[in-house]
């Protein structure tokens, strides 16, 4: 039995939700850099050019990619064998967002009530946290930075057994249709099937911390996250929703069971900023 005390988790956290903010994957990079040959209108071409230089001069300068610096969203995979000592772990690790959003200059964005008084937090926390117990007797941290505009325009539909693949396939092209230049297009998305109410809105959201250059290891999903993004791409609200050839970089879904009377359905969508970042301890 491994003994990890929690006070490690802050200063891991802190750099996490800086460098998160700060610097864009390469998969998306390269997504953007493929956008910007693919892409055929003369303004969407501009708009993918600034998105790439504006993401690269955030990395430069060690600024945030984007204003809206979002929810701090955190996946945490705790192994069986790890004791944790020295305290609580949700506490650690909201004090390591507290620490990244003030010395990171990020914007908090968090209110505590959320519909009367709506005041803010202060610190960005609480930080949303989805605890998976695993194998193993090490830590592994995601964060994930969610902003408000692309989680805005995100869905759960309850559909039913006879909707089919077409049904969820229409679903989530209708959600991208309506969501339009909202979301901050070039966009990625997320899809969740099956579990329940729930259950298939967390599992649109792990879908977002795919790398944007796999391939679904089901090649009948693989087949699906293809056609979705090509009839995406023929809706053409094209970057920033002005129009063109590129409104996804990518679509990933995951999947898992569900009742024999439901098929549940979500699609979470994240804007071209999609920034996490993973630390294991």
């Amino acid at each position: 039995m491994r003994e990890l005390d929690v006070s490690e988790v802050i200063p891991q956290v802190k750099k996490l939700c800086i460098e998160a903010n700060y610097y864009i994957g390469e998969d998306v990079l390269e997504k953007l850099e493929e956008a910007l040959v693919q892409e055929e209108s003369p303004v969407g071409k501009e708009i993918l050019h600034q998105i790439l230089t504006n993401h690269r001069m955030a990395a430069k300068e060690e600024m945030p990619a984007c204003q809206d610096t979002g929810v701090a969203v955190i996946f945490v995979e705790l192994g069986q064998d790890l004791h944790l000592k020295g305290g609580d772990l949700y506490s650690a690790i909201n004090e390591g967002v507290r620490q990244g959003y003030k010395d990171g200059y990020l914007r908090k964005s968090l209110v505590d009530d959320p519909v009367i008084e709506r005041k803010n937090t202060g610190d960005n926390t609480p930080a949303i946290i989805h605890l998976d117990i695993v194998p193993g007797d090490q830590l592994k941290i995601t964060v994930a930075p969610k902003g408000g505009g692309s989680e805005n325009m995100s869905e759960v539909r309850m559909l039913t057994p006879a909707d089919g693949l077409e049904g969820v396939m229409n679903f989530v092209v209708d959600r991208v249709r309506r969501s339009g230049g909202n979301p901050c297009p070039p966009i990625i998305v997320g899809v969740g099937i099956g579990g329940n109410f729930e259950a298939c809105a967390l599992l649109a959201k792990k879908a977002l911390l795919r790398d944007l250059r796999d391939k679904h290891p089901d090649p009948k999903w693989a087949q699906v996250e293809e056609e979705l993004l090509y009839r995406i791409n023929r809706l053409g609200i094209g970057p920033m929703g002005l129009g063109g050839r590129i409104t996804a970089l990518g679509v990933k879904i995951l999947t898992m069971p569900c009742h024999i009377a439901s098929l549940p359905l979500a699609v979470n969508i994240q804007c071209h900023a999609a920034r996490h970042k993973t630390a294991v301890i």
